[in-house]
This record gives C-alpha cells, structure tokens and sequence, in this order.
C-alpha cells in the first residue's frame, strides 16, 4: 500500500513529530479508558439498580393484583408504593407514551432491564429526565408507578470528564514546555552546524540530555579538528615558501657564478646536490604530513610493552643514543600501531636531535597507556610549549640548532596521533635527564 499521503499529513519538524509522538498514545488512553469506563458506568451500575427496582415494581403489582377489588386494589397499592418512594396511578389512560432522548444512554439499558424482570411493562416514559414513569398491565387495567429517575440510573460523570480533560490539557502543557526545552539544545547544534557550513563559527555549548551532549561534543570535535587542518594547511603553505626560499636563492647564487669557459668543480655540484636533497627532504616531509592526516589505519589490540620494545631496538639499530627505561605493567592496548609508532620515532628523532640521549619509558595503567620520552637537551620554556606542538614551528633559540634541521613537524605529528587516538601529548621538564619529557597519554 502507498501511504505517501499519510507523510504529507505528518509534521515536518521535530517539534512536531515529538509532540504528534507524545499526545497520540496519551489521547488514545484517554479515549479508551473513557469509553470503557462510561460502559461499564452506565450499563453495570444501571443494571444494578433498575435490577433492585423492578423487584419493588413486581411486589406492587403482585399487591394489586391479589386485591378483590379496584378501590382494595387501590389501597394495596398505596399501602406499599408510599413506602418505596412510588408514586401509583390506578387507573391510568390505556395508550401511555413511551419516549427516551437519543442522548439517554443510561435510559436504554434500564428500558431493557425492566422489561426482562417485569413481563406486564406496557411502556416506559424517559421523557423527563428526573422521573420514570412505567405503565403496567394489571387486573384492574393499566397502572402507572412514577419514581425518580436517580434510583435506577447512574449520573452521568460529568465531573470526571471535566476533570480528566482539564488534567490532561494541564499535562498536555507541561509536556510541551519539557519538551521545548529538550529540543532547544537540538535546534542549537543544527544553527551552530549550519553556520560553520557557512564558514562562520558561532559559539556552542553541548546542553541538554546525554544523548544530544554527546552529539554536541563530537561536533565540537569535528570543528576543532577541520580548523585545526585549516590553519595546518595555511601554515604547510607558508612554510613550503619560507622552508624552500633558502635552498633556493643558493641555488640561484650558485647558477649564477658558472661559467661556460670554465667547468664546474666538484665541491659546486656537490653544494648544489646538496641544497637538492634539502629541497627533496622538505617535500617529503610536508607530503608525509599530509598523507598522515587523510590515511588512518584501523586501531588494533595489541602488546603495548612489546611495541615500546621493538620501537627502541630500531632506533638503536640505526644508532640513535635512546635507551629502554622502565616499563610497568602487561596486557594489550587499543591503538593505530603504524601513526603511534611514527609518534614515538618521531619523539626520539627530536630528543637525540636536541640532546645527547634519550629514555623511553611505558606505563599500561588500567585505564590507559602513558609512554614517555626524555631527553637531556636544553628543553622548552613553559611559556612556549604550547607554541611547539605547532605544525612547522621551530623554536631554533631554545633548541640545539648545531644537532641537525628538520621542518617542524615532530612534535605536531605527536600531538595529532594523541588526539586521534582520544588521548594527548604533554610536554614537561624532564625527570631524570632534567631536558624534554613529551608525554604521549591515550585511553587503552
């Protein structure tokens, strides 16, 4: 079946929708408790009592019919009707009215009730709501008993409709203003989206439920991320020109004191080869930047303290001055083993590079993992250690220039794969060495 024309008639918003959602079941309660209820109201209770009042009209009548004659008959009948709160009229026209309002559901049921218990009804007048007037058959012709209407018929619960659609409008408003206020978090993170769409970045805050907290937090995440890669992008840009200018203008400068009468030497093709290779190695490591930030690999479990291990024996195979300093704890972690080792190869680089010795330490806590590197260089000033983890940022006055170059980007890289992996980097004043301690902390 094609219910397309049930979704047009759907609300559009969200709003909506949750409301459509909450009033619906609730109005179908009402609506079924209701209708069971007057049910069993007007039918059972109504059955009862015209059940108990038929037996008051049969024992009169029994009374008038054992009289021997009309004016004893007459007497009978008063001697018990008066009692019972009966009004009898003996006799009484032959052709009575029989009348009830389309609206008298109870009258139906007592009609009904009377006829099953008292066999000579000839008719039953319903037209005045406040009284009941049953015409009998009986020996001396028709009689009419009056009665009041509330002895066999339940009242209609007017009270309790009034009060249950007054309850349920009042709740009816208080859900709506909880459920204004759960959605505003929403509407929030759609504006805040739908602005940085834009490129306009509005403030945020995660409110609201947990669910929607954490769909705040993770578009927070989101944004941090892509104007992190934004400002990383414009300071790649701006670093290829200024890292390539030097290289360069030697370049330049070489080319231009050649001559064709007289051959190059070796140490100038040498100079030039060289500013070659400086060229090539700085491409290299804003290409190898930039394919780290769009490639990641799955995380996989694995032996953290095996990994450390296996880390530093390659780094000491290629003669790196690092050692294996304390490693506490056993059991596997969750991580991206290819960019966390890359983190870490990357912080030894930079600590050989700065200093005359590294230690790798490795800590698996049950929460998380910690692996530190330390060196004994000259370290980073606190104020500007912020400043380092920038992408081609390099603080050549508090670092030992003479130990080698590089572009900037060891300690970024660090700080990157930390965050990936929902931990971070931390820099801090060695321990042991009294240099640079960098910290990588991720949850295991």
């Amino acid at each position: 079946m094609n219910f397309d024309w049930l979704k047009r008639m759907m609300p559009r918003g969200l709003y909506g929708r949750a409301a459509l959602i909450l009033l619906l079941p609730m109005v179908t309660v009402i609506l079924v408790v209701t209708v069971v209820f007057l049910q069993r109201h007007f039918e059972g209770v109504t059955r009862q009592m015209t059940d108990s009042m038929a037996r008051e009209l049969a024992f009169v009548s029994a009374r008038i019919e054992t009289a021997p004659d009309l004016v004893t008959a007459v007497a009978r009948g008063q001697e018990v009707a008066a009692p019972l709160g009966l009004s009898l009229t003996l006799p009484t026209p032959a052709d009575p009215p029989e009348r009830r309002a389309w609206d008298d559901l109870s009258g139906y049921y007592l009609a009904d009730e009377l006829r099953k218990t008292v066999p000579n009804v000839r008719a039953i007048d319903l037209g005045d709501k406040r009284q009941v007037s049953v015409t009998l058959d009986g020996r001396w012709g028709p009689f009419r008993l009056d009665f009041d209407r509330r002895r066999v018929s339940a009242s209609n619960p007017h009270q309790l409709l009034v009060l249950m659609i007054f309850t349920s409008l009042v709740m009816s408003g208080v859900a709506s203003v909880f459920l204004r206020n759960q959605l505003r978090p929403i509407r929030r993170l759609a504006r805040a989206a739908e602005e940085f769409g834009k490129g306009r970045v509005i403030p945020f805050r995660p409110q609201g439920a947990v669910e929607i907290r954490s769909a705040g937090a993770a578009f927070l995440d989101m944004r941090n991320r892509l104007e992190r890669l934004n400002e990383q992008r414009t300071l790649m840009l701006s670093g290829i020109s200024h890292d390539l200018r030097t290289p360069l203008t030697r370049m330049r400068l070489g080319l231009s004191m050649l001559s064709d009468d007289v051959p190059p030497d070796r140490q100038d093709i040498a100079a030039l080869e060289g500013d070659v290779d400086e060229m090539a190695g700085l491409v290299d490591a804003f290409l190898a930047f930039t394919r780290d930030e769009v490639q990641q690999s799955p995380a996989e479990q694995a032996d953290a303290m095996e990994f450390v291990r296996n880390i530093v024996a390659d780094a000491r195979r290629a003669g790196q001055p690092v050692e294996l300093g304390a490693m506490t704890g056993q059991g596997t972690a969750m991580f991206r083993s290819g960019s966390l080792r890359r983190a870490i190869e990357n912080l030894i680089g930079n600590a050989v590079r700065y200093g005359g010795r590294a230690v790798v330490d490795a800590t698996l806590g049950p929460r998380s993992l910690r692996i530190t590197v330390e060196d004994d260089g000259p370290g980073i000033p606190e104020d500007r250690r912020e400043e380092a983890v920038r992408p081609f940022t390099r603080l050549d006055k508090s670092r030992n220039q003479d130990r080698g170059s590089g572009v900037g980007l060891g300690l970024s890289i660090a700080a990157d794969v930390a965050r990936a992996h929902g931990g971070q980097l931390r820099l801090t004043e060695g321990r042991q060495l009294k240099g640079l301690r960098a910290e990588i902390v991720i949850p295991r």
